[in-house]
């Protein structure tokens, strides 16, 4: 598969995962999500969940199977992150690896087709994701509100890369499979 394929969301939104809703779920038939953590759902170096976050978790769970893969290493952070809300999550998972993704996938018993990876990087949550054919979801980071640089470079480097590459920052025709 191409780079540029490789590169490209399913689907953009504008916003943090707050704006990701049932109907939009509902609209690409998805059964289940794989959730990435820091600046998806949290600020980094936060280990404390936000009542709306809480709030989205329990509206989205609903309709859909939540599973949390994170890059991230500390169990106190992201383990506590996933017990105050309750999911399932796997940590260390060296995205854009899909060890861990495709576990999450087992343990959910969906078709890969039917869960969508959402994340707030191109290079590991979008790549991963694409790699696994599994419906892909960027969102813009959640950055607490104290940080002195709000800028992301790493995202902003990404971006430009995938750019050169062919890829934009555009939804690419959307994956629509039947049963």
């Amino acid at each position: 598969m191409p780079w540029n394929n490789l590169l490209q969301p399913d689907l953009i939104l504008k916003g943090s995962v707050l704006n990701l809703t049932p109907d939009i779920i509902q609209r690409y038939e998805l059964r289940g999500l794989v959730l990435d953590v820091d600046e998806t759902l949290v600020p980094m170096r936060v280990g404390a969940v936000s009542p709306e976050l809480r709030q989205w978790v329990e509206q989205i769970r609903a309709c859909t199977a939540l599973w949390l893969v994170s890059n991230n290493l500390s169990e106190a952070r992201i383990g506590g992150i996933a017990r105050s809300l309750d999911l399932p999550y796997y940590l260390g998972a060296a995205k854009p690896s899909r060890r861990k993704i495709r576990a999450a996938l087992r343990s959910m018993e969906l078709p890969v087709h039917q869960v969508g990876m959402v994340g707030d990087r191109l290079f590991t949550d979008v790549l991963a994701g694409n790699r696994l054919g599994m419906f892909t979801i960027l969102v813009e980071p959640i950055i607490h509100p104290d940080a002195v640089l709000r800028s992301h470079p790493i995202r902003n480097f990404e971006v430009l890369v995938s750019e050169i590459l062919g890829a934009t920052i555009t939804p690419k025709r959307t994956k629509i499979h039947k049963k």
